[in-house]
């Protein structure tokens, strides 16, 4: 038992110092993967006025070009299947994969590709780009923030994490379907770990 939680406290340690890059003008430039598996794609709306609703994508994949000195070329592209989506309501999530919402069978992918990234200040950028979903592409813009980047202590993999806010309306890309009792305006939320190829 005893070394059970030596254990424990070693590993807490170690997690507490994985993160060793604070500053982002320090992160190492380079080819980086989304890290999947740690990965949160979140969203939320009004529903009725009521409450609000959430759910998440379970699945994504996604790919970033980053140099710190050159934030403004980085190149960041991301990509959701539909049919990942998840609200821990199973006939809701069959009606949202539906027809009458993102009509998955007919556009299976939701996808982003940046075009401009813009220093907000230290640790916050605004990233502007095409989203595309349910056929449609419309610009957006994203407010990404950094979390530090260091030695991934599970994996060894060398990784930058960010934090990721913005809205939509999805009657923009025409997912109009009982708009306004439930709300247009869609927040997402995404926690995005990249790791070094």
């Amino acid at each position: 038992m005893r070394i059970l939680a030596v254990l424990m406290v070693l590993a807490s340690a170690t997690a507490a110092h994985a993160v060793n890059v604070t500053d982002p003008a320090q992160v190492r430039a380079g080819d980086y993967r989304l890290e999947p598996a740690h990965t949160q794609v979140l969203f939320s709306f009004g529903h009725f006025g009521f409450s609000t609703f959430y759910g998440r994508f379970n699945s994504v994949s996604g790919s970033l070009q980053l140099d710190p000195k050159q934030l403004a070329a980085s190149q960041l592209s991301v990509s959701i299947p539909v049919d990942s989506i998840s609200t821990g309501n199973a006939k809701l999530d069959g009606e949202l994969r539906g027809a009458q919402f993102f009509d998955a069978a007919k556009y299976p992918t939701i996808s982003f590709t940046a075009r401009q990234v813009t220093v907000a200040h230290r640790s916050v950028a605004q990233v502007s780009g095409d989203l595309t979903m349910h056929g449609v592409t419309r610009p957006v813009t994203l407010v990404a923030k950094f979390n530090g980047a260091g030695i991934n202590p599970i994996d060894k993999a060398y990784t930058v994490g960010f934090e990721v806010s913005g809205h939509v309306k999805r009657s923009d890309f025409g997912i109009s379907q009982y708009v306004p009792m439930v709300s247009d305006d869609v927040t997402l939320i995404i926690s995005a770990p990249f790791e070094a190829k």
